[in-house]
């Protein structure tokens, strides 16, 4: 999974413009079927709750929240 893209994602869904699942794909240069598996990724792994509005035909996410990805240290006795 690229990360560039992933994010590019998440900036689409947050703005509301992803458009059609088609277009998504297009505008995140992958297959239509990977772009379902990043939409699944971020629902699954992230829990992102994030819906299809077939008016505005687009992607969006149904509950107000912050996507944070950050690197957690691990507690050490050294």
């Amino acid at each position: 999974m690229n990360i560039k893209k992933m994010k590019y994602l998440i900036h689409l869904v947050q703005s509301k413009t992803t458009g059609t699942p088609k277009e998504l794909a297009e505008k995140i240069a992958v297959s239509e079927r990977m772009a379902y598996h990043y939409l699944k990724q971020l629902k699954e792994k992230s829990k992102a709750p994030i819906k299809y509005n077939s008016h505005i035909q687009s992607y969006f996410f149904s509950e107000e929240g912050n996507l944070k990805w950050e690197w957690e240290p691990e507690d050490s006795d050294n």
